[in-house]
């Protein structure tokens, strides 16, 4: 069995920087171990072009792999990221995590570039361990994309929540469909339309006439 190949970590730190060693040290011993494949060190006084690039504006900030992380990581969580990177549910967890800190800025520029995604994010709605800010926060996201053709990626799971358990996720699913503005969210909007439940129904209707002003 293969293992996964361990992430690429960049880390931008500050002379004067307080809490930057720490998480160097971290970082350093994760990569003696192995578990990081190679590890890149930016002081941004002496080149802050690094961090004008990549729109970061306080450190210490770190990207492992894909993750972007801001501010101060223990030596567990370093480590946590580290494994997250090389799991299928890493993206999930970073997802949650961005939501419920309010940067659902990270998560659409994510989105921009890897749109099958919306598959991981709509699903954190399943999972009871997900907080509230990040619940609410998957609605800032898609409305963020309204009419974005790279919500079509999200139809194939939003018909599968079209038929969940539980109203309120269904709720949630009916707005959704409004905000792809493609025609194959009108049939399961028109079957939404005759949910038991009048919340669903109500919504449903709404995003089959923004459908309809849409589409014309």
């Amino acid at each position: 069995m293969s293992h996964p190949q361990p992430p690429e970590v960049l880390f931008l730190l500050a002379t004067g920087c307080h809490h930057c060693p720490m998480v160097l040290e971290s970082l350093t011993q994760q990569l003696k171990q192995g578990d990081i494949a190679r590890l890149e060190a930016v002081n941004i006084v002496n080149s802050p072009e690094v961090a004008q690039q990549l729109g970061v504006r306080s450190v210490p900030w770190t990207r492992i792999g894909r993750f972007e992380l801001d501010g101060v990581l223990s030596p567990k969580e370093v480590a946590q990221w580290i494994e997250r990177a090389a799991l299928e549910t890493g993206v999930a967890d970073y997802f949650s995590e961005s939501l419920a800190a309010q940067r659902s800025d990270k998560v659409i520029h994510w989105l921009e570039d890897s749109p099958e995604d919306l598959q991981a994010l709509l699903e954190l709605q399943l999972n009871d361990a997900t907080p509230m800010a990040a619940r609410i926060g998957i609605g800032v996201v898609m409305e963020q994309l309204e009419g974005d053709p790279r919500l079509s990626h999200a139809l194939p799971t939003l018909v599968t929540l079209s038929r969940s358990k539980q109203a309120n996720i269904r709720a949630d699913v009916a707005h959704y469909l409004g905000l792809t503005h493609h025609p194959d969210a009108r049939p399961v909007l028109l079957e939404m339309a005759k949910d038991s439940h009048p919340d669903v129904r109500e919504i449903a209707e709404e995003s089959l006439e923004l459908l309809n002003n849409t589409n014309g």
